[in-house]
């Protein structure tokens, strides 16, 4: 019997802090079906850590590396005593937990905090917190000729521009740039090639979350599975001083991924109508994994605080997303699109 063709894939990772463990169980998900083969990945801030440990993880060992190196990444994450945080708080349940950190006086405060003081307030005793875990990485295998390619996003604070690290540019101080909020870490600093001088950066999430458009390379695959951990879509207008900051972060956080798939919208118009030949432009499909009715109970305080059982919870449900996908999508792939960018903008 004839061996099956795999479906080669792209995938675009979200950042959303802790949320990110929703896309750690869609990777296992995506890693568990042999029908499948990732050619390329674009992430920012949690997805740029997600991206790097699977690359690392499949140069290491392929699709079992790939997961090893997942699980050993949110182990560390998640690397905090559970018995330290009040009894009354289920650490088990993500939206219950949510519900109570927004009115938690300690978390008001810290949040107030947060807008009062600068992270470069500390002085010699700062330090990312995420420094520690990214420097684990073997930067020898992320940066791997083979293998996915991988892409890190993070934003020019002088310019507000999105730069693109690649290649052997995909250094721990890269992903520590692409996962730099700046009310809480001081921007990072690495030098621009082109120019030799020294610039700024803070999380990706602001101009690519993540950046879809080093995935239009002419060797990647058509197929692109943006994994979305930020809700596009609230029904119900925010009241709450709570909700309506996250609703923000939302928005924020979303709008260049909008403003891209919106472009491609734009050029799969253009191709179906004839206004530009077959071959003068990529023609891209796109894909998504989410699980909106989840991450609508969620809010920003459930980014900030990897607690393991929390994270379990997600990481299950990016599984069972991922599972629930590819029942649905799998046939469409290296077809059509499985989402409707008309519909979605019409």
């Amino acid at each position: 019997m004839a061996r099956k063709t795999k479906k080669k894939i792209n995938i675009a990772l979200q950042g959303g802090g802790a949320h990110g463990a929703f896309t750690w169980g869609v990777l296992e998900g995506l890693l568990d079906c042999d029908e499948i083969e990732i050619c390329g990945i674009s992430g920012a801030s949690a997805g740029a850590v997600n991206g790097a440990a699977l690359k690392s993880g499949f140069a290491a060992d392929g699709r079992q590396g790939a997961r090893a190196a997942l699980a050993e990444l949110w182990e560390a994450l998640g690397a905090i005593d559970d018995a330290a945080m009040p009894a009354w708080m289920d650490l088990s349940d993500a939206v219950a937990l949510s519900r109570r950190m927004d009115y938690l006086p300690g978390y008001q405060i810290a949040e107030a905090m947060g807008q009062m003081f600068s992270p470069y307030a500390w002085g010699p005793f700062y330090r990312h917190p995420l420094e520690p875990v990214v420097d684990k990485f073997d930067f020898g295998k992320v940066c791997h000729r083979e293998g996915p390619h991988l892409h890190i996003c993070a934003t020019n604070v002088r310019t507000g521009k999105v730069r693109v690290f690649a290649g052997e540019e995909v250094t721990a101080k890269a992903i520590l740039a692409s996962a730099c909020l700046p009310t809480l870490f001081k921007a990072v600093e690495l030098p621009d090639p082109r120019t030799g001088k020294i610039e700024a950066f803070w999380d990706g999430g602001y101009t690519g979350n993540p950046a879809l458009f080093p995935l239009f390379e002419p060797h990647l695959p058509d197929d692109i599975i943006v994994v979305n951990i930020n809700p596009l879509v609230r029904e119900e207008v925010p009241r709450t001083p709570q909700d309506i900051r996250n609703r923000i972060n939302e928005i924020s956080f979303n709008s260049s991924l909008l403003r891209e798939l919106r472009a491609i919208g734009f050029v799969q118009r253009l191709l179906d109508d004839g206004h530009v030949a077959d071959g003068a432009m990529k023609r891209v499909r796109v894909h998504m994994i989410a699980d909106d009715e989840l991450m609508n109970e969620l809010s920003v305080a459930t980014k900030l605080l990897p607690l393991p059982g929390v994270m379990g919870q997600l990481r299950s449900a990016g599984r069972s997303a991922a599972e629930a996908f590819l029942g649905r999508h799998l046939e469409d792939i290296g077809v059509r699109d499985s989402m409707n960018l008309s519909e979605m903008y019409g």
